[in-house]
């Protein structure tokens, strides 16, 4: 950023020739690139533009007309302004013509009243412009640092944001070419606010240049995509022209943005992981007000507000392909999950949860059937994902505000969980349909069954703590098996020798036989029970 002739007149060299404004005040925000001394009357064919020239007016002509053609050809060339010393040619004053010139052309023009060495002026100024450009050079450096290393280590979109945000102290979103926001750092701001009417905003916003600041928002808008395929827009929220290393901040991350989503070939696309960050931050109460969550999802098209919202958990039942990785399949699950809200018509939420699971929260109007949609969107489900492949599709309880979708979302988990182990082909599961393991759910809060599960594992868990042992799994493993200790020892993988130690080892520390089926189906309820609790709190 160049100085301006307000910050030259701020420098104490030229302070000391206490300096005037005669002419053009009002454009005193004029960038000075040089300062360029000289006294002849013909100097234009010397400049470029920018400089700002200094004169004592010696060899200026006495004519009127031929000073006005002075500060017209000044002018002409974009000269900055112009300083003059008076004592010399003109001793109290500037002509009428330089002055009235100067205000019919916008060229600020300043006299100096008291004798001031030349050199001293252009040395500090000089050394002003090099420092700034010595600042942009390491600014630059700085940029191309973090930004090489964000690509280097695969950042996200929403980690890229983050830096911008941080390094420029502003707001800062990405959104696609269908003006829905991808990822948003509000930088302190309230998202809220920033997100309202977003796509109509972001609409009116338009260009012509890849990297260019629109004055009427505020905005600094650069066009993101690479060989030829432009996908979404990086806008940095300014409020006031931007500086040129905001320019290049805004470039090099949209850069940065491109290369990523060239190099996420098996990855999620940029969609699903708006989708899934907003999914994620309902459930770990990332957003200090629920309109928050709101905002950002009506920013991507999914409005909330007002609609009944359903919380869906699919997982695949198959297991991992091997010609590709776990997170690949699970985001193939997630886009054709996606493409089945949209063929079912039900704007939802769509992403990964973890390595296993997709979530998706849909919205219904107030009068719609739950179950309908779920079977649509199973059914739709079904004709997209990979033919042979299947899916269990898991919901949690009805709610009507964003505050309670976390807890619809974890028993959609442990409906899904329980589901995935033994499917029997129905087209959605729900709390009812697990049996025991649902009314286990309904009563985890119940103090008495809390106290049961702790008097039948209390002992085991115990143990298991103090010696960071895994005879809680063991037990699992023996009665999710049916008692069928060759079985058990083979999912343990352990040796039967060895599986048979350890079962006599939990016989002594809960006192008790596991070859008693009334004792083991206490235990396995306990299992279950102390399962939804710690999926509760989770």
């Amino acid at each position: 950023m160049l100085p301006t002739i307000a910050d030259v007149l701020a420098l104490e060299t030229v302070r000391r020739g206490n300096p005037r404004v005669v002419a053009g005040a009002d454009r005193l925000d004029t960038k000075v690139r040089w300062v360029h001394v000289g006294e002849i009357a013909d100097i234009a064919q010397l400049l470029r533009g920018g400089e700002l020239v200094l004169t004592t007016g010696v060899a200026l002509p006495d004519d009127p007309e031929k000073l006005a053609d002075y500060i017209g050809e000044l002018s002409s060339v974009g000269a900055s302004g112009l300083i003059v010393e008076l004592g010399r040619k003109f001793v109290r004053e500037l002509p009428r013509a330089v002055v009235k010139a100067a205000e019919e052309h916008g060229l600020p023009v300043i006299v100096l009243t008291r004798e001031t060495p030349f050199v001293q002026i252009t040395e500090s100024v000089h050394a002003r412009i090099i420092d700034i450009q010595l600042e942009e050079l390491r600014a630059s450096e700085q940029l191309h640092e973090v930004f090489t290393e964000l690509s280097v280590e695969g950042a996200s979109p929403a980690e890229v944001l983050a830096q911008v945000a941080r390094l420029s102290a502003r707001p800062v979103l990405l959104e696609n070419l269908a003006h829905q926001v991808l990822a948003c750092e509000s930088a302190g701001r309230d998202a809220g606010a920033l997100l309202a009417g977003w796509e109509s905003r972001s609409r009116a916003v338009a260009p012509a240049e890849r990297t260019a600041y629109d004055a009427a928002s505020g905005w600094l808008v650069t066009t993101v995509g690479a060989r030829g395929q432009d996908w979404g827009r990086l806008i940095l929220i300014c409020g006031s022209s931007p500086s040129p290393r905001d320019m290049v901040l805004a470039e090099r991350a949209a850069t940065t943005l491109a290369l990523g989503r060239l190099l996420e070939r098996h990855q999620e696309s940029l969609e699903r992981q708006a989708h899934g960050t907003i999914i994620t931050g309902i459930l770990t109460h990332a957003y200090s007000d629920p309109e928050e969550a709101a905002a950002r999802a009506r920013a991507v098209g999914v409005p909330l507000t007002g609609r009944k919202l359903v919380s869906v958990v699919i997982r695949p039942t198959d297991p991992v392909d091997q010609a590709l990785d776990g997170q690949a399949q699970l985001g193939e699950l997630a886009e054709a999950t996606a493409a089945a809200c949209r063929d079912a018509r039900l704007p939802a939420l769509v992403g990964a949860l973890d390595q296993a699971r997709v979530g998706v929260l849909m919205p219904l109007p107030p009068r719609a059937q739950v179950e309908p949609a779920l079977t649509a969107l199973a059914d739709r489900l079904r004709a997209l994902w990979r033919p042979g492949s299947t899916f269990v599709l898991a919901a949690g309880s009805l709610v009507e505000s964003i505050r309670d979708v976390r807890r619809s979302f974890l028993e959609a988990e442990q409906v899904a969980d329980v589901a995935v182990r033994q499917p029997d082909g129905r087209a959605f599961y729900r709390l009812p349909d697990l049996r025991l393991r649902g009314l286990l759910h309904l009563l985890r809060d119940d103090a008495r069954l809390q106290t049961f599960a702790e008097r039948e594992l209390g002992p085991l868990l115990a143990h298991d703590a103090q010696r960071g042992g895994d005879l809680t799994r063991i037990l699992r493993i023996y009665l999710d098996a049916g008692r069928n200790k060759a079985v058990a020892a083979q999912k343990a993988h352990l040796s039967r020798p060895a599986f048979y130690d350890r079962l006599r080892r939990l016989e002594r520390i809960l006192d008790t036989d596991l070859d008693d089926v009334e004792s083991c189906l206490s235990l396995h309820v306990a299992l279950l029970a102390l399962e939804s609790f710690r999926r509760e709190n989770r």
